[in-house]
């Protein structure tokens, strides 16, 4: 996991079964450009068909997750995600250590 002061995000997609090809298709093309405003796929699970799917997801800064947020490149692909059906739930998290 990242260090220090990171922001780190927990995302959640929900992807009817219809619509995970739709899905896949979608990550293949936003999930690069995290890096480009200082973003990292920490870790990506998915469940055995595909219809849940679980990124830990860090970015250096607010202005980095904003700034991809809003990136034209991610944006453009919102038709791709809608096609999918997926239902996401983003979840702002902290480390809460280790016992």
């Amino acid at each position: 996991m990242s260090e220090g002061s990171d922001l780190q995000f927990v995302v959640i997609a929900r992807i009817p079964k219809n619509g995970v090809g739709f899905f896949q298709i979608y990550e293949d093309r936003v999930l690069p450009l995290l890096k480009d405003h200082g973003g990292k796929l920490e870790r990506r699970m998915r469940n055995d068909d595909g219809t849940v799917e679980l990124h830990i997801v860090s970015f250096r800064t607010q202005a980095g997750f904003d700034a991809y947020a809003q990136d034209f490149r991610r944006t453009s692909q919102a038709s791709m995600l809608e096609k999918s059906g997926a239902q996401i739930e983003v979840l702002s998290m902290t480390d809460a250590g280790w016992p």
